[in-house]
């Protein structure tokens, strides 16, 4: 096959997208970074910031020109949306990796919950585009614990529901980092991978690895999940039943580690702690 020589990012502002940028910026690719707003993007040096609505598909046109390859974070729009984008996107390149989600089930002709519902509609017309794919799947991401962080600036407990539940949590370098490869190699097209943090966590795990790195003594209060459910403004109603849905699940069942990051990128996945380093400044 020829070549990826250059590369479009969508969603470039983002934690993962951030991260893709980044990481394709130490390669021989040229890098393209679509922003609605270029001037009040901060990218590396060499990196092309170009505008572009997702919202309006023609305005991709002109950043589509030239590129090989797009890595796709849909943002909170419509999934319908998605199709026209996607026709433009096939018109220009030949390559999309799309961040998807792990709530997506393969063996469902319908899926059972909204978050893979959603992801699903996002898959569907990619599948069908003729452009060569790649499917992103992650578990929890450990941006998610980013919520806690007014609770640790302004004292030493946080407040939540299932303390006990049990996940793994993904550094955003590593979902960004099998990104890059399938987006600049071949060996990846038409895969559907599974990601996750190296190890379960509990959410009150979480909480004292945070303490410990920030030197205090942070505490896990547990609350109802209708206390909870009233305090995630941050996603819809049915996507926050659905999460706390999860959660109480996994005090039983924890989240189990896949081996998939170290399988593709050669190097095991970043713990939490590490990434609990990685953004101590969030939280301080």
């Amino acid at each position: 096959m020829a070549q990826i020589a250059k590369v479009l990012v969508i969603g470039a502002t983002g934690h993962v997208g951030g991260q893709v940028v980044s990481q394709l910026a130490e390669t021989e690719v040229t890098v393209r970074a679509l922003a609605r707003k270029p001037e009040a993007a901060s990218f590396p040096t060499g990196v092309e910031v170009v505008p572009g609505d997702l919202t309006a598909p023609e305005t991709l046109i002109r950043a589509l020109d030239g590129v090989d390859a797009v890595y796709l974070t849909w943002p909170n729009l419509p999934a319908d949306n998605v199709i026209p984008v996607v026709e433009v996107i096939a018109e220009h390149a030949r390559r999309i990796v799309l961040l998807s989600s792990a709530a997506v089930r393969d063996d469902l002709e319908e899926q059972d919950n909204p978050i893979g519902k959603v992801h699903a509609l996002l898959e569907e017309p990619i599948r069908n585009s003729g452009l060569e794919w790649t499917f992103l799947r992650p578990y929890g991401f450990a941006t998610n614990t980013l919520e806690w962080a007014p609770q640790i600036r302004t004292g030493n407990v946080v407040r939540g529901a299932y303390g006990a539940a049990s996940m793994t949590l993904l550094h955003e370098a590593d979902i960004a980092a099998v990104a890059v490869r399938a987006l600049i190699t071949d060996e990846h097209i038409g895969a559907r991978y599974e990601l996750s943090g190296p190890a379960s966590l509990s959410r009150a795990e979480q909480v004292a690895i945070i303490g410990a790195t920030l030197g205090r003594p942070l505490v896990w209060e547990e609350i109802t999940r209708e206390q909870a459910e009233a305090q995630m403004d941050w996603v819809p109603a049915e996507f926050a039943d659905y999460i706390l849905g999860g959660l109480a699940a996994m005090v039983d069942t924890p989240g189990l580690p896949t081996s998939t990051i170290q399988e593709v990128t050669g190097s095991p996945a970043r713990s939490y702690a590490q990434w609990v380093a990685d953004h101590a400044a969030d939280f301080a």
